[in-house]
């Protein structure tokens, strides 16, 4: 589990094939600091599990669905990543909830510079509009960011000078291609107003809801 605060970027310095996948070294220096082998380590909001470690860099392997939703399948030497450590119980939620489960790949349409502030605006990925809504927390890339406006599958999110400057959105332009992860209640609310699901006390419906006192 994350929270969508970026502790650095780091930057990936070799892929290697393997069968089904990659194998991906990234140099990094803040994230390695109490890192270990098997540890979680957020790389561009896809939670990947560290595999080899040393002073300088991180290895993991991304295979199958992963690489099939996000951009790790796109992904070169040369690449800047964000990076997050997994949460620990005792730490600040600054962000939200996030799992590092990528729903799939968005498009950057545009890029607005007003003042020091950026406005930017993605094409989501089919299917996943219906998990939005004006206000509501989207990690983009693993970024923890508030949604500002929706218009059907694409969304607009106004992002403050820090939030530019420290990680990679600073590097992306109308075309790019960026990981999308929607908030995961929104998931959980869909499946449980589902028809034919039950519980003790009956289906889920609006009547069960006021049964309850909601």
């Amino acid at each position: 589990m994350f929270t969508g605060l970026i502790e650095e970027t780091g930057k990936i310095s070799n892929i290697t094939p393997i069968a089904g996948g990659k194998r991906i070294t990234i140099a990094a220096s803040k994230v390695l600091e109490d890192s270990k082998i098997d540890d979680s380590i957020c790389v561009n909001g896809v939670c990947l599990t560290v595999i080899a470690i040393d002073g300088k860099s991180f290895t993991a392997e991304a295979v199958g669905e992963t690489l099939r939703k996000s951009t790790l399948s796109l992904a070169k030497s040369g690449d800047v990543v964000n990076l997050e450590r997994s949460v620990r119980l005792m730490d600040r939620l600054g962000g939200h909830l996030v799992q590092g489960h990528v729903n799939g790949i968005g498009t950057i349409t545009k890029v607005t510079n007003l003042g020091e502030n950026y406005y930017v605006e993605i094409e989501l990925p089919i299917d996943t509009e219906r998990y939005v809504i004006d206000e509501g927390s989207i990690a983009v890339d693993g970024i923890s960011l508030t949604i500002a406006r929706v218009n059907g599958r694409k969304i607009t999110l106004s992002i403050i000078p820090h939030t530019w400057k420290v990680t990679s959105l600073n590097k992306k332009v109308p075309g790019s291609k960026v990981n999308i992860e929607t908030d995961v209640i929104a998931k959980y609310v869909e499946k449980l107003m589902k028809p034919g699901l039950s519980s003790d006390a009956g289906t889920f419906t609006e009547d069960w809801f006021k049964q309850m006192g909601y």
